[in-house]
């Protein structure tokens, strides 16, 4: 068998989730943010991924702290985030999501977040610098590759999204011409 079967280990969910990052940590361009609810209060979107990130109330003091209160100046930045196999709920080690890098930095800056409470640990985001937009060119001539190995079952167009988000910020038009890829 050398089909790719990433897509039977898929959260069924209405969020990015720390499973999402088994493989790796992975860099995002934010499209808008929402309110959410009272548990999870901000809809972090994003373009390489259908679902939103739900980021805990740590990683929304980073957002904030680094891009400010306002949601709307975070669109088309981009940060990477990882899952952090030591994130705790409860007191027992479940996983989460954290951010490792962030646009618009010069320099590695450090916070202090509250781990627990009466407890604070140093957090450490890294510059990220902006990836450039995904080379129509070779957009254009990976095109019918991509295709192909979706119809063998080797890839998911989400596994194409993440990979041309590797090299560069893909369009909505491209995003949009390779989930058609599917049907």
């Amino acid at each position: 068998m050398n089909e790719s079967l990433k897509d039977t280990i898929i959260p069924k969910s209405d969020q990015l989730n720390a499973d999402d990052l088994l493989t790796g940590a992975q860099t995002f361009t934010i499209t808008k943010v929402t309110r959410g609810d009272s548990d999870q209060p901000i809809n972090v979107h994003l373009r390489e991924h259908p679902q939103p990130w739900k980021p805990c109330k740590s990683m929304r003091r980073v957002l904030i702290a680094i891009w400010g209160d306002k949601g709307s100046d975070w669109v088309n930045k981009t940060l990477t985030l990882f899952n952090d196999p030591t994130v705790k709920w409860g007191g027992v080690e479940v996983g989460g999501i954290r951010i490792s890098h962030m646009e618009g930095l010069e320099e590695a800056t450090n916070l202090t977040l509250t781990e627990t409470r009466g407890k604070r640990k140093p957090y450490k985001i890294l510059p990220l610098e902006a990836l450039p937009p995904y080379p129509q060119d070779r957009f254009d001539k990976n095109l019918d590759k991509w295709k192909a190995a979706i119809a063998e079952g080797k890839y998911t167009t989400q596994d194409i999204i993440q990979g041309c988000a590797k090299v560069g910020v893909l369009t909505e038009d491209q995003i949009t011409t390779i989930q058609g890829l599917a049907q």
